[in-house]
């Protein structure tokens, strides 16, 4: 049985990585971008089988522009900028090396939209309408997201939010989505 729990456990990790730092430091030590302190709003998660660390989950407040997303939604400026803070984003996922259980991403992925509005309602006092993350076509197809049924919603520009060109200045990234509300366009597009 997994359980997935926001960070609150001590980690016991099999290799030697820096455990006051817990989930932080095996995203550091394991995920190929590292870690980055989230800013605003933010839940980590550490899944547990069989009582080890099988996975672990970082999720923050969504970008505010882009462009696949706000197509996908069909929401206008206003909107958004009222509506943005119920779109969680999720900034990294880790199953560590020493797992060797199959299929365990998508799993993971189809449980957490429920646990995680549920508790960004207890800790932040609203719920979360819909999901998104990016991924690197170089590096992933997004098989565990599809499988968890997340929806390709485009690609990003290649363009950072203080961009000042048209020009590409990062890798171009796959936008997809998940819907936890099924009312979630009618809920993000009230300017009430």
């Amino acid at each position: 049985m997994i359980q997935i729990a926001p960070q609150m456990r001590i980690l016991v990790a099999v290799e030697v990585i820096d455990l006051r730092r817990g989930i932080d430091g095996l995203l550091e030590h394991y995920h190929f971008l590292g870690y980055t302190q989230p800013v605003g709003e933010h839940l980590k998660y550490q899944v547990y089988g069989a009582g080890r660390v099988v996975a672990c989950l970082a999720w923050s407040s969504a970008p505010r522009h882009l462009g696949p997303r706000d197509r996908f939604i069909g929401w206008r400026a206003k909107a958004r900028r009222r509506n943005i803070r119920f779109i969680a984003y999720n900034t990294r996922f880790l199953i560590p090396p020493w797992i060797q259980v199959p299929h365990p991403a998508s799993h993971i992925l189809g449980r957490m939209p429920l646990v995680l509005s549920r508790d960004w309602e207890q800790i932040y006092g609203h719920s979360i309408y819909f999901l998104e993350t990016f991924i690197d076509p170089s590096r992933s197809r997004g098989t565990c997201y599809r499988a968890a049924n997340w929806i390709p919603l485009g690609l990003t520009t290649g363009r950072g939010k203080d961009s000042q060109s048209k020009k590409p200045n990062r890798s171009i990234k796959e936008v997809w989505g998940y819907p936890v509300w099924k009312r979630f366009r009618e809920l993000l597009s009230d300017i009430g």
